[in-house]
């Protein structure tokens, strides 16, 4: 018996109702250490004393399935947790055998009884339920019906109608409905034929999912079982419907549900050469890229030019913008990408599903804080860029968003933008300085996600090596992440102008791979180099990049304070840029602030040198704590995912 049951005991006798759960909440913490009656024990308290129930009933399922006090718990869990919820999933399931029993694309309709399936569903929280098996005596893992996740590649080949098979989500089902266009609106047969492998099984899952307003478009064909060898029906022999008779209908505002987020991670991660690769694909809307703030005007723009009704000459679909009652920001977006000669993808509705929606919000630069609780020995990281993103109406009015994010190695990127910085020329009278690239680098880990940010569900990160050096297992890995066809158009770089276009004067075009090996000696040192490597050690491990400058060597605020003296290269290319601008009667635009001085431009520019000295020295402080970098909320961020590359497409070994 461990030390912390003992104590969760006294306290019980003490009456110290608390402290108590919180002793046996420890003790659950390291439940291989207790016998299987003290884990009922600590669980029954914890729920009886009504605390969290959900490490209760974690703990009484655990318990279950290993065979432990089955008759005990399945009567404590159905009175708690089933019963309670039962007429709820009842009167689902009686509408839904209704709704499919009138439907004219399901043919079997011998729905069993609520007590005959063979599945229960015990609720968990407001999200999801606990399913249980009952012929096979055991509960199965927590499933949310609507987890806002697409894991399957639906809309891989489009040459046939769509066949997906055992679609049990809520959110994937609206996900095919909305997305997979009505056949009368595409000239040809275009069902959703959905093959459930168990009628029983199917049957039971109606306790949950809601078939009913799916079906009145009749997109689906319900193929049960072995009725699967009927796939694809011959709608015009069995139903007498020609669908060659329908004129093919352009796409319209509100069937544009779809986003794809293509996210800027920082400068010069790669993130035009994704641009290119994915311009030309006829299921998707894209833009070149564009900035953000000049995106919202746009979208105003276009609000404006809506409400002009003596616009007679106006595209079909400006004039379907106009005739919207209060058309949110979503639907301008949506009508600026469907109203743009620039925009690439096929609008007129050919193919089988709505083309998604390509959107890279450009911004100048990333800039990133850290808040740091020293006592927590927390982070919490903060983007005034990102906060504006995710309080967007344009990205909260998609229904369906799919993120994906460029990484390229982090000091190759950041020697890149010290060089872009560098050559930048004067902007109307104004003169954009060098800032702390090292710093911003730092302190930017936007590749850490909140798991349960909406707009980082459904997100993958991809290299920008990777997508140079082996295109083909690149790119079909990333089709499929984003659910649309691998396309001809994948396979090379294309814009408005045509091929491999030069998207900044110098770029190396198409997939030639010099910009994967190029180290930018002349703008940074093998220090700040060194420093990178060894602060984003985590990020070199996970996304599989060797090191070149940290070899594993021990570091303490010694050797770092030594390193942040040889930033030799940037320190001189920041103090040469204030110095310039100052000497010449510049505006000089600092961290996005325009600053003006009369001051010696010696003096300035050393200013500034040491402010950005000082400020490498801090945060390197606090990085030497490895702190948890955390939510708002408190909750851990993870790193996001890698694409995953299929090992026989590569054409050559993976980059390191």
């Amino acid at each position: 018996m461990t030390k912390t049951l003992l104590l969760a005991r006294k306290l019980v006798q003490l009456n110290k109702k608390e402290a108590a759960m919180q002793a046996y909440f420890l003790a659950l913490e390291k439940a291989e250490e207790l016998e299987p009656q003290e884990e009922l024990e600590a669980a029954s308290y914890i729920f009886f004393a009504e605390g969290d129930y959900k490490i209760s009933f974690t703990t009484f399922v655990s318990l279950y399935n290993r065979g432990l006090f089955q008759a005990e718990l399945m009567n404590l869990m159905m009175q708690a947790f089933y019963l309670p919820n039962v007429q709820k999933q009842k009167k689902l399931y009686e509408r839904n055998c209704r709704a499919l029993g009138r439907y004219s694309y399901l043919f079997q309709k011998d729905f069993p009884a609520l007590d005959a399936l063979p599945i229960l569903f015990f609720p968990f929280d407001d999200k999801g339920y606990i399913p249980y098996f009952k012929v096979e005596n055991r509960f199965g893992e927590y499933v949310n019906f609507d987890n806002p996740v697409i894991d399957r590649y639906f809309f891989q080949d489009l040459e046939n109608p769509i066949l997906a098979k055992d679609v049990y989500s809520q959110y994937q089902l609206e996900y095919l409905y909305d997305n997979v266009r009505k056949s009368e609106w595409v000239g040809r047969e275009n069902h959703i034929y959905l093959h459930y492998t168990d009628w029983m099984q199917f049957c039971a899952y109606l306790q949950c999912l809601d078939f009913s307003g799916l079906l009145k478009d009749k997109k689906f064909v319900f193929l049960m079982e072995e009725k699967i060898s009927q796939y694809p029906i011959d709608f015009q022999t069995r139903f007498g419907i020609d669908y060659s008779r329908f004129p093919v209908k352009p796409i319209g505002i509100r069937e544009v549900h779809r986003l794809i987020w293509h996210t800027q991670l920082s400068t010069h991660n790669g993130g035009d050469f994704f641009n290119e690769i994915l311009y030309g694909h006829p299921n998707l809307l894209a833009y070149e890229s564009v900035m953000f703030d000049k995106m919202e005007e746009l979208i105003h723009q276009q609000r404006e030019q809506a409400k002009d009704v003596s616009l007679k000459s106006s595209s079909y679909i400006v004039r379907e913008l106009a005739q919207i009652p209060s058309p949110t920001d979503k639907d301008c977006l949506v009508t600026l990408f469907l109203n743009s000669d620039t925009v690439s993808g096929d609008i007129r509705g050919n193919s089988r599903i709505v083309p998604a929606l390509l959107f890279q919000p450009h911004f100048s630069n990333v800039l990133c804080r850290i808040d740091y609780d020293q006592p927590k020995n927390q982070a919490v990281l903060t983007s005034d860029i990102y906060q504006k993103i995710s309080h967007s109406p344009l990205f909260r009015q998609f229904k369906y968003i799919k993120t994906f994010t460029p990484i390229r190695r982090p000091t190759t990127s950041y020697g890149a933008t010290v060089r872009f910085m560098s050559k930048r020329t004067e902007e109307e009278g104004k003169k954009h300085v060098i800032t702390d690239v090292f710093t911003e680098r730092l302190l930017n880990r936007t590749f850490m996600i909140d798991q349960w940010d909406r707009l980082f569900r459904d997100s993958v990160l991809v290299r920008f090596e990777d997508g140079k050096l082996n295109p083909k297992a690149t790119f079909t890995a990333l089709a499929e992440f984003l659910d649309i066809p691998y396309t001809e158009s994948m396979t090379y770089c294309s814009g408005q102008s045509g091929l491999n276009p030069e998207s900044l004067p110098g770029n190396d075009l198409g997939f030639d791979p010099a910009a994967i090996y190029r180290t930018y000696d002349e703008y940074v040192n093998d220090d700040d180099r060194f420093l990178l490597e060894y602060f984003m050690r985590d990020i070199y491990e996970t996304y599989g990049y060797d090191f070149h400058y940290y070899h594993g060597e021990p570091v303490d605020m010694t050797l770092i304070n030594e390193k942040l003296k040889g930033f030799h290269h940037l320190d001189q290319a920041i103090y040469q840029s204030y110095k310039d601008a100052t000497e010449n009667n510049f505006a000089v635009i600092c961290d996005g602030k325009v600053v003006r001085s009369s001051e010696q431009s010696d003096r300035i520019a050393q200013r500034y040198l040491e402010r950005y000295a000082k400020n490498r020295m801090r945060v390197s402080g606090m990085l030497m704590q490895t702190p948890q970098f955390v939510n708002a909320d408190g909750q851990p961020l993870r790193l996001m995912k890698k694409l995953k590359l299929n090992p026989a497409l590569l054409e050559q070994p993976e980059y390191h």
